[in-house]
This record gives C-alpha cells, sequence and structure tokens, in this order.
C-alpha cells in the first residue's frame, strides 16, 4: 500500500556494529514503534524490508539506505522520528521519504568515503595519494571465501585527496600527534572496491602504512553525477515526484472522504 525509503547512520561506537545486528535492531524498532508492516508469504513470514549496499562492519557511516512496505498510509517523517526514538544512540533514522520512483538501488552508483589515518604525516600522505593517482592500475590482493583474488582499486577511484584532520567530532580519537585526514571518491564496481582495498593499493604503490587502523566514515552514497564529478542524494527523484503528485496518505485521505466521488 506504501513504501517509505529511510536513509540511517552508524556513528561512534556503533560502527562495529554488523549488518545482521543491524536488521535485530531495526526489527526491534519496528515492533515498538507499532509500524503497520507488510510480511512475506510462506511458512516463516518476515516484515519487507530491503537493504541496499550497506557498510561494511567497522566502518561508520552517514548515508545508509533502506526501503519498508507497510500495509496502512503513514506520514514519513513521523515514522521517522517515531523509528529513530525506538533505535539505540548511534544508529539514527536521519530521513523518509515515501517512494515515488523505482530503482533506489540502481541510484546507489558512488559513495563518498572519509579516511583518518592516525600517525600519518598529512606530506607523506599526499605523496602517496600522488603515487596512486599517477599510476595506470594498482593491483591488490583480498580473501575472499574462493581463495585469494587479485584486482585494480585504481579504476574505481574518482577522487582521492589528503589533507589534515579539523577535529574529531566522535571524541575517540587522539588529536595531539600526526594526522591525515582521506576523501575517497570510489564508484561501486564489481568486484567492490572498498576503503581498505584503497589503503592497500597506497601501500603498494608508496608504502604508506598506518601505524593504527584507519576510522572509515561512509559520508554519502548516491548517483554520481559525470558532469560535476559528485555524489547526488538518492532520495531526491523521491522528494521531486512528491511535490508533482499528491502523497498516498493524502490521496487515500480524499478517496475516503464523504461525498467524494457522488453525484
Amino acid at each position: 500500500m506504501q513504501r517509505i525509503r529511510l536513509r540511517y547512520t552508524k556513528r561512534g561506537r556503533l560502527r562495529f556494529t554488523s549488518h545482521r545486528d543491524f536488521q535485530r535492531a531495526f526489527e526491534r524498532a519496528l515492533r515498538r514503534a507499532e509500524v503497520p508492516m507488510a510480511y512475506s508469504a510462506g511458512f516463516t513470514p518476515h516484515p519487507k524490508v530491503s537493504y541496499a549496499n550497506a557498510a561494511p562492519t567497522g566502518t561508520g557511516s552517514e548515508a545508509e539506505y533502506l526501503e519498508i512496505a507497510l500495509t496502512e498510509t503513514r506520514d514519513p517523517e513521523a515514522l521517522r522520528a517515531m523509528l529513530d526514538e525506538s533505535m539505540p544512540s548511534g544508529l539514527d533514522i536521519v530521513d523518509a521519504v515515501e517512494a515515488r520512483t523505482s530503482g533506489l538501488a540502481d541510484r546507489l552508483t558512488a559513495s563518498v568515503w572519509e579516511l583518518r589515518l592516525d600517525g600519518v604525516d598529512v606530506e607523506d600522505a599526499r605523496k602517496a595519494v600522488e603515487a596512486f593517482l599517477a599510476a595506470e592500475t594498482v593491483e591488490v590482493q583480498r580473501k575472499t571465501k574462493n581463495g585469494l583474488r587479485t584486482f585494480d582499486t585504481r579504476e574505481a577511484v574518482v577522487e582521492l585527496t589528503a589533507g589534515p584532520a579539523p577535529g574529531d567530532p566522535q571524541g575517540d580519537r587522539p588529536l595531539d600527534s600526526a594526522c591525515a585526514i582521506l576523501r575517497l571518491v570510489v564508484r561501486h564496481v564489481t568486484p567492490a572496491v572498498r576503503p581498505d582495498d584503497v589503503l592497500s593499493g597506497l601501500r603498494a604503490v608508496a608504502d604508506l602504512a598506518p601505524p593504527v587502523p584507519a576510522a572509515v566514515t561512509r559520508l554519502a552514497q548516491g548517483l554520481f553525477d559525470e558532469e560535476s564529478g559528485t555524489v547526488t542524494d538518492p532520495l531526491a527523484p523521491d522528494r521531486e515526484a512528491a511535490t508533482a503528485a499528491p502523497s498516498t496518505a493524502a490521496a487515500t485521505a480524499s478517496a475516503t472522504a464523504p461525498g467524494v466521488g457522488t453525484a
């Protein structure tokens, strides 16, 4: 009857939650908020929730997306607020729109990442970035369930820059030592090129090896605009469509109002 698309975050220590952990927390929130969920058919019905391109365990994110199907209409913003109250702090529901277009997953073609490299001098990071961007190919290896796989990371990288750390909003990283911030824009390709693959590539071409694991945060994901070189908001088409037509809730209320459709 109605589909709602949500954007949620993984912040602070909650970045270490797995996708399965988030699923359990979200389904509990749906029950607490008494959301009228649509369920699948079969012997083990489950709520109709579609997740799109979840971030790896251990990485933070400001831009994770999912879609839910409802049996009754709800105001998207009111639903978002109720769900956010029912979620653990750090797993925050920050945006909601009524699905007015198809293919949300098809609009997630690139991501913007921030990589915090504690103990790495900014100039060293910049030199490594220059070497990476100058290379035609940067092959790395990753262990998969089918064994060790070798693939190129350079082709998927649209943008890679290095700069100083402005501060630590999470409050869980020291600021009294060298620290470089990498900003990475990467296309979603097959096989997927992850931030840790790019770090492996920087180590391969420039011997850049942070003394501690990098703190990685996805800042945005969406459709990559070739003309502007930016990653656009994947929920924007639904907002634009909503301004051109009434919402499902409004249409239902209008259709059931007394006197509507009578001579």
